[in-house]
């Protein structure tokens, strides 16, 4: 009864804080729901085939086509990719026209045979220009006071008002009417070449979505060279045309192809390789005076140019080998062992190869918090909610906590904990694997820790002597380890005192649980009144030993006994029939007190198939017996009761 008793005040003491505190997990399994039919409750969507020869095959609607093709009411050109898309057109359309109409002006590769292709090119590219003016360019949201304006009449009034639009507007007046009394001449269209904004916006546009930018800027500050070489080229062309082809050693001699020897002059005239013939005219003079000064400004610029972007790409990988060096050199200088040296090398190589950086917190701090904040959510959120610990507290706690998580990796076989210290840390494993070392020698590996996993939380909230740690915990690969320190999580607690009176709660539960043994294979809890009734007990070994022995010989032992106090209770019947007839004077008699303490003899009737007398166990004084006796459990399945009764006897 005391057992039930206790056990029904633990069962109401977990039920108390189970209502008071809603966040701890119940000891009792919830059951599990019934899984819900909700295919037949949902609408059937209508199933659209088109057949085609033999085939029959699903598509989707021209209506679902038609949804994401639809523009929206205003656009952002910072995120919408569908906007970036349009721009990269319009850019195709403007270099059509910046590369192909000083070729077609100068170089005579427009002739009336293929005026028609020529002409069909341009009504495209101006096609283009149009869309952009009159479509996409008005919904285009923009700034005013901090605020983002994406009214359709307040954007239209402020793209009209801005001098893109102005420049849009004159790089699509249509000068080629002039065609109908000039004839088809390329410098008509010279205005499209005057929408350079949209240029270099979808420059930004493109290096602000693509992972590898400074590809695209070594690409494109190429392409701004061999441009200038082909304007060059055209201009050469041009000067040899005015003086005349071949009149003079300076000019082109139409020979070969006309325009690869005119590119090739441009290119040796602009790098300043020189080698040419000189000039022999005052305009060849001046004109190859200027060629050479633009040659050397533009090209110096253009190298210039070409220098910063490569150095801005591997400004990272010389800031790791600048540390690398300086870290080589003082452990020289120190004269550290070779096998550290060689460690230290190898973090270093290790931290670059899989992070690209050394420290991340370094490119966070240039970041405002909240910035940073969204990162953390993004990378470390889902590792640091599956800590049982933190289950419950507020959100915006673990937010803050994220901030000041710290990543560390450690080299294969590192320490990351040793058994006996002072724990101040608590570790979340983001990459690797760990090992938790024990056994007598301290070599034998307990468990395997992997991604995901956490240890060493119970040191956080630890008063006392409660904080060392029980094992040691060994890097088995590369492993990068995010850790959380007492202090750091004391400064956060002081503005969340909820989740501090949470986390002490948890923490008392895991002290109480620590250093239990493992559980093995999960078993289901009994509830309601069968958790407090537990399973039978096993008989003591105390009492076994009393039964002299143990499994069948016991029993046999018991079962003799248990015959012969069957045997001596008939004896006693007979002799009490026996003495019934004699007179009852005899009974009478005063009893004296000597014989009192003396019971009367009793005598044996011979007989042949009587066992002997079973032995009597005394406990120090001859008025007491011990009588064992074996019968049959009420409760099915318990097998027999056995029963020791101390008997004394009556005094006469």
């Amino acid at each position: 009864l005391q057992e039930i008793v206790r056990k029904m005040r633990e069962r109401a003491t977990v039920y108390k804080e189970k209502l008071k505190d809603p966040v701890l997990s119940s000891p009792e399994g919830s059951p599990t729901k019934c899984p819900v039919k909700e295919d037949a409750e949902a609408k059937p969507e209508e199933d659209h085939y088109c057949d085609m020869l033999c085939c029959k095959f699903k598509k989707p609607p021209l209506k679902n086509y038609m949804k994401h093709l639809q523009l929206p009411e205003s656009i952002d050109s910072y995120t919408d990719r569908r906007y970036v898309a349009w721009l990269m057109l319009v850019t195709v359309a403007y270099n059509w026209n910046c590369w192909f109409i000083p070729l077609r002006f100068v170089f005579p590769y427009q002739t009336p045979s293929n005026t028609i292709y020529w002409f069909t090119m341009d009504i495209l590219c101006d096609i283009y220009y149009l869309c952009d003016l009159l479509i996409f360019q008005p919904r285009v949201q923009f700034l005013r006071g901090g605020d983002i304006i994406s009214d359709r009449v307040e954007m239209k009034k402020f793209y009209h008002s801005s001098m893109k639009f102005r420049l849009d507007v004159v790089s699509v007046l249509p000068f080629d009417i002039l065609y109908f009394f000039f004839g088809f001449n390329p410098a008509f269209r010279a205005n499209r070449m005057l929408k350079h904004n949209t240029f270099f916006e979808f420059n930004d546009r493109l290096e602000a979505i693509l992972d590898k930018a400074y590809i695209y800027r070594v690409i494109r500050t190429t392409g701004y060279l061999l441009f200038i070489l082909h304007i060059n080229a055209c201009l050469y062309y041009w000067a040899s045309d005015y003086e005349g082809l071949g009149s003079t050693r300076w000019v082109y001699d139409g020979k070969g192809n006309m325009y690869l020897r005119c590119y090739y002059w441009a290119v040796r005239t602009l790098i300043t390789i020189g080698g040419l013939p000189e000039p022999q005219t005052l305009f060849e003079i001046v004109f190859q005076l200027l060629n050479f000064f633009l040659g050397v400004f533009v090209f110096s610029s253009l190298i210039g140019q070409m220098r910063d972007v490569i150095g801005a790409a591997t400004a990272g990988q010389n800031y790791y080998r600048s540390c690398m060096d300086n870290t080589v050199s003082y452990m020289n200088t120190y004269s550290i062992p070779r096998v550290v040296q060689n460690r230290v090398r190898t973090w270093y190589e290790y931290t670059w190869d899989s992070q690209g950086m050394l420290d991340e917190s370094e490119l966070l701090e240039q970041m405002p918090t909240k910035m940073q904040l969204a990162i953390a959510i993004d990378v470390n959120f889902a590792i640091v909610n599956k800590v049982d610990l933190f289950k419950g507290c507020d959100t915006q706690m673990i937010y803050d906590m994220l901030l000041r998580l710290k990543s560390i990796v450690y080299l294969p076989g590192d320490f990351v904990c040793k058994k006996g210290e002072i724990g101040r840390e608590m570790y979340i494993i983001k990459q690797g694997e760990v090992q938790v070392l024990g056994g007598p020698d301290g070599t034998k590996v307990l468990v395997t820790l992997r991604a995901g996993a956490v240890f060493g939380e119970i040191s956080l909230l630890a008063a006392g002597g409660g904080n060392r740690r029980t094992a040691d915990v060994v890097a088995h690969g590369f492993a990068n380890l995010f850790i959380l320190d007492k202090k750091t999580l004391n400064e956060i607690l002081v503005h969340y005192p909820d989740s501090e009176k949470l986390l002490m709660k948890k923490a008392k539960v895991l002290l109480k649980t620590k250093g239990k043994p493992a559980p093995g294979p999960p078993v289901q809890q009994p509830r309601g009144l069968a958790s407090l009734f537990g399973h039978k007990q096993e008989t003591p070994k105390l009492f076994k030993a009393m039964l002299g022995g143990q499994g069948k010989e016991g029993l046999t032992r018991l079962l003799q006994l248990k015959r012969q106090q069957d045997i001596q209770k008939k004896q006693k019947q007979r002799k009490s029939k026996g003495k019934k007839d004699k007179p009852e004077r005899e009974e009478k008699k005063p009893v004296e007190p000597a014989a009192s303490s003396a019971p009367p003899a009793q005598k044996e009737e011979p007989n042949g198939g009587a066992k002997p007398k079973p032995a009597v166990l005394h406990r120090g004084t001859t008025n007491e017996s011990l009588i064992i006796s074996m019968s049959p459990s009420p409760r099915a399945g318990e097998g027999e009761i056995l029963k020791v009764e101390v008997k004394e006897k009556n005094k006469k």
